[in-house]
């Protein structure tokens, strides 16, 4: 892998990892149309640089994260309540991943699996924001934030998160979507599901790290590996920072279409009818 490549990759992983849209998708088909074979090392170089999107939301969200920090010190009431619900909506994606990780890398992280996921979440997306709720987030009740947010609530979006294991899917995509329909308003839905993501995205990687970590580095050397960590980490800053200030103004609609043309563009891609 060139420098250059692994500035792409991290680039394509950043922008794409907190948008509704699928980052995994993204680094697929990225590595396609690079050249870059499928393979082990390949499967861990596009989760592991996910650190770099991990650091940059915990720079933008510091201050939740101390709240976080405090309330597992016994200083915040309301930053142990939210700790404990990203706890809960963590566990059902875990457990999942832990029972079906092998068979859903062996059976869906193929190009075609992904192009449906892409089509599919697409049509959620125009479906769901069709909502009032989704469509003028300006006026969501101001009860609508994280303090209104249960166990059951979080349960609901963990639950929602397992989908997220078939690649092309989004993590992002169902988190927003399932905290929106449990009540939050757009803005809360995406705070959590940012805030959810640092703890998936964190277990996810230490996780394939262990696995192929090693082979991925006598694959490509350290310098590709920090290379795609920076350029994860600064586009990844940028692009939730957009979001946050897009979604403050409009709906999730554009993503919907999107993922459909993606979906289009890459099924004739794929079946060659694009040189």
């Amino acid at each position: 892998m060139d420098w250059w490549q692994a500035m792409l990759l991290g680039i394509v992983e950043g922008v794409t990892e907190y948008l509704p849209v699928s980052s995994t998708g993204h680094l697929i088909l990225t590595q396609r149309l690079l050249g870059i074979p499928a393979n082990q090392a390949a499967g861990a170089y596009a989760v592991c640089i996910q650190a770099g999107a991990i650091l940059a939301v915990l720079g933008l969200y510091r201050a939740q994260v101390k709240r976080m920090l405090n309330g597992l010190l016994g200083r915040d009431r309301a930053g142990l309540a939210l700790a404990g619900n990203i706890v809960v909506a963590f566990l059902p994606a875990a457990v999942a991943g832990l029972l079906f990780g092998s068979l859903v890398e062996e059976c869906l992280f193929g190009l075609w699996p992904i192009i449906g996921a892409w089509f599919v979440g697409g049509l959620a997306i125009l479906l769901v924001s069709g909502r009032r709720q989704m469509d003028r987030p300006e006026t969501a009740a101001e009860d609508a934030g994280l303090e209104i947010l249960n166990w059951r609530m979080a349960l609901l979006i963990g639950a929602a998160q397992c989908l997220a294991l078939w690649p092309g899917t989004s993590r992002s995509l169902v988190t927003i979507l399932a905290g929106s329909l449990a009540g939050l308003s757009l803005s809360s839905a995406v705070e959590f599901s940012f805030l959810l993501g640092v703890l998936t995205l964190m277990a996810a990687t230490g996780y394939k790290a262990m696995q192929g970590g090693w082979l991925m580095v006598q694959a490509y050397g350290w310098h590709t590996m920090l290379t795609g960590f920076f350029f994860a980490t600064v586009s990844a800053a940028l692009a939730v920072k957009w979001l946050v200030g897009y979604l403050n103004r409009h709906s999730l609609s554009i993503f919907g279409t999107y993922r459909i043309a993606l979906a289009i563009f890459a099924s004739l891609w794929a079946g060659g009818l694009l040189l």
